[in-house]
């Protein structure tokens, strides 16, 4: 599969799973930790707009940054705009690798990213990620810890860009609302298995 072309002012879905399915975060510190890496890493490139993290997977909803406000290194060209998920991913996984006394690759090949082409889709895929520990039996997505849901319904200082989604579901009422309809969904389907 070839990787989508990262470019500035686009939305992107991304996401990865652990090398043969295993488990990427085994313990709550390494959750933590990926999310302050991604600060450290993405913030400065991307504007988050929802996440998931699964203890053998995740999803990103982000969008690239305009143009003029990416780093000086990557708007003249001498660092590519990919090179902080590398580095983040990298510096995961060898501090990962270290503490569970591994060795070797921890992701699949390259974290997938598929470019989001409009609103509807977006909406869709905002919901998509904030209900995938319900979708997974994992945990009821109103309160799991490790995806952005609670954050867009809270008024608590977030890096989430909570008023961008709000604003794409008109009210944070409407926004879950739209988030219940899809756990009813996954409860007749579980229903039905």
């Amino acid at each position: 599969m070839e990787l989508e072309l990262l470019e500035p002012s686009f939305f992107y879905h991304f996401f990865n799973r652990g090398n043969n399915k295993e488990n990427i975060f085994v313990e709550k510190e390494n959750y933590y930790y990926f999310l302050s890496l991604i600060e450290k890493h993405l913030i400065p490139i991307v504007d988050i707009y929802t996440y998931c993290l699964l203890p053998n997977h995740f999803h990103f909803v982000i969008k690239i940054k305009e143009a003029e406000a990416l780093p000086v290194k990557i708007q003249i060209g001498e660092t590519k705009l990919s090179q902080p998920f590398s580095n983040l991913f990298n510096a995961y996984t060898k501090a990962f690798n270290k503490k569970h006394h591994r060795t070797g690759s921890l992701f699949q090949k390259h974290p997938k990213r598929i470019k989001i082409d409009s609103d509807e889709y977006l909406q869709q895929l905002i919901v998509y990620v904030n209900t995938n520990p319900s979708h997974h039996h994992m945990a009821d997505y109103e309160q799991y810890k490790f995806s952005s849901y609670q954050a867009l319904i809270s008024d608590k200082p977030t890096l989430i860009k909570r008023k961008a989604v709000i604003d794409l579901f008109d009210t944070v009422e409407n926004l879950k609302y739209m988030h219940e309809i899809k756990k009813v969904d996954l409860m007749l389907l579980k229903d039905l298995e």
